[in-house]
């Protein structure tokens, strides 16, 4: 079986951590693992911030072109078609599409709860990332809404201890693909 599967989260959810720790997973050595496209964007083209349409049409366009060009083989993406009509609603006019069209794209969704919901303690920004924790929370639950009707949509919850939700992260990943 090809495995299409999409991890996704508001800022501070620990998305790309895990992500990047999942590439060296063995059980997950034969997966293609696609970066996430908004923060490429935005490093390398600043001005994208003054044109939230073009942006996300873009982010759409290349994710489902490197989908397509790796049709045939398994995959792990760091947000998917989907998150591009949770944070902007339009794109999905704007590109001829559904949510329920996209979701026929993904085999599992993971939506990791950002930390932003155990307080300022555990929340953190960066210079890409810089929203509040209360303007993260409701990014979580936009994508929540724009996810959870997926067939095989899986939230793991925020924890104080980001190895611990590594941990049930790694446990929903390989009972998603056994």
């Amino acid at each position: 079986m090809i495995h299409r599967i999409v991890i996704t989260g508001a800022p501070a959810s620990g998305k790309t951590l895990f992500f990047e720790r999942a590439k060296n997973e063995l059980f997950l050595s034969d997966f293609i693992f696609f970066d996430e496209l908004a923060r490429q964007l935005l490093i390398e083209n600043q001005n994208y911030r003054t044109n939230w349409d073009k942006f996300h049409i873009d982010i759409y366009n290349r994710q489902i072109e490197r989908e397509k060009q790796n049709k045939s083989k398994s995959f792990i993406t760091d947000r998917g078609t989907v998150d591009t009509f949770a944070f902007h609603p339009q794109t999905a006019k704007q590109v001829n599409s559904t949510i329920e069209r996209e979701y026929n794209r993904y085999t599992t969704v993971i939506l990791l709860e950002s930390s932003a919901n155990l307080g300022d303690k555990f929340y953190k920004t960066d210079l890409i990332r810089n929203e509040t924790a209360a303007e993260a929370l409701k990014i979580e639950k936009k994508l929540q809404l724009s996810w959870s009707s997926h067939p095989k949509y899986y939230c793991i919850k925020a924890d104080s201890s980001i190895e611990k939700k590594y941990s049930e992260f790694i446990k929903r990943l390989k009972r998603t693909i056994t």
